[in-house]
């Protein structure tokens, strides 16, 4: 079955720096589209960024641009991964962090996924 598992989160001081990963296994995902959301508490589920994994093509949300980057890795085990290096970080990027894939023709919704993984914490100081 799909699983995925967010790993990575943590405190970080603004101006800092983290990456985040998400391994998928259960299947190929060559056809699909990992996306990461964010979501604090109280508020609806935001976009941040996405890519394709077979074309590789990146895609990013208003808040996420010029300081977050998406990548993805197919590794010979089965297993899947997909990278959010996040640079420049403020207070205000602190959120629970989630992986989702999912086959939609678009991405920036959470209901363009299928799958999610159980979030990870992010924490950014002031």
């Amino acid at each position: 079955q799909t699983q995925l598992v967010e790993s990575g989160g943590g405190l970080v001081q603004a101006g800092g720096s983290l990456r985040l990963s998400c391994e998928a296994s259960g299947r190929t995902f060559m056809q699909d589209t990992m996306g990461w959301f964010r979501q604090t508490a109280g508020k609806e589920r935001e976009f941040v960024a996405a890519i394709r994994w077979s074309s590789g093509s990146p895609f990013y949300g208003d808040s996420a641009k010029g300081r977050f980057t998406i990548s993805n890795i197919s590794r010979d085990s089965g297993k899947s991964t997909v990278y959010l290096q996040m640079r420049s970080l403020k207070p205000e990027d602190t959120a629970v962090y989630y992986c989702a894939a999912g086959t939609a023709d678009t991405v920036v919704a959470p209901n363009d996924y299928t799958y999610w993984g159980q979030g990870t914490q992010v924490t950014v100081s002031s």
